[in-house]
């Protein structure tokens, strides 16, 4: 049991390429520049977490879920593949989110034509 929480940040990351990799969002966008992006975020919060520890705010929590590694005192492997998913998911949201936005707003008839839904065909009165 000692990987489950590991495993779960596999498989969340494992989430988020796809769906970057379907809409090329972000790392499938410009690989380069989101490999630079993201290890900049992820070493951030690595430093973050390690003035959070040094200072005594940050403390590693014990659970039979995680497998007992660390990268530091009080820093668990774990945290590494959380950081490095929750800036993932940071930089997907947005680029998404922009591209989103980004969109030409067509088709302003009528709710329907915006949300792309048509009533159904048949007789009426």
């Amino acid at each position: 049991m000692g990987i489950l929480y590991l495993a779960a940040l596999l498989i969340s990351l494992t989430g988020m390429v796809v769906i970057d990799r379907r809409w090329r969002l972000f790392l499938f966008a410009r690989p380069v520049r989101a490999v630079v992006v993201l290890a900049i975020g992820v070493a951030f919060f690595v430093v973050w977490d390690l003035a959070g520890i040094g200072l005594g705010i940050f403390f590693r929590g014990e659970t039979a879920f995680m497998t007992g590694l660390l990268l530091a005192p009080e820093l668990p492997l774990e945290e590494l593949f959380f950081l490095t998913l929750l800036c993932y998911l940071t930089m997907v949201v947005f680029c998404g989110a922009q591209r989103m936005l980004a969109r030409p707003r067509s088709g302003r008839a009528g709710r329907g034509a915006r949300l792309n839904v048509h009533p159904p065909h048949g007789g009426g009165s």
